[in-house]
């Protein structure tokens, strides 16, 4: 299975969040931990970036929000191993 990794730039422009939201969001459990894709790279699945824009789109709560997170980031190390770091 290829997924596409998204660097912050492409996160940025695909949710219109600055990177301080995008950490911060982190610190909240309400976004993903990223992905290390090199020594000082990292980026994040492009099929997660657009679950959560459409969780976003839906209106979902906060909490329902962390509870997919968690789900993706599960989804995640049992489909490649991954787990953010």
């Amino acid at each position: 299975m290829s997924e596409t990794i998204l660097r912050l730039p492409a996160v940025q422009g695909r949710t219109a969040n600055s990177r301080s939201t995008i950490y911060l969001r982190i610190e909240q459990r309400l976004w993903p931990k990223p992905v290390k894709i090199g020594a000082r790279a990292v980026g994040w699945p492009e099929s997660e970036v657009e679950a959560l824009n459409s969780a976003r789109i839906a209106a979902m709560s906060d909490d329902d929000i962390r509870k997919l997170v968690s789900q993706l980031e599960s989804a995640r190390h049992r489909t490649f191993g991954w787990d953010g770091q």
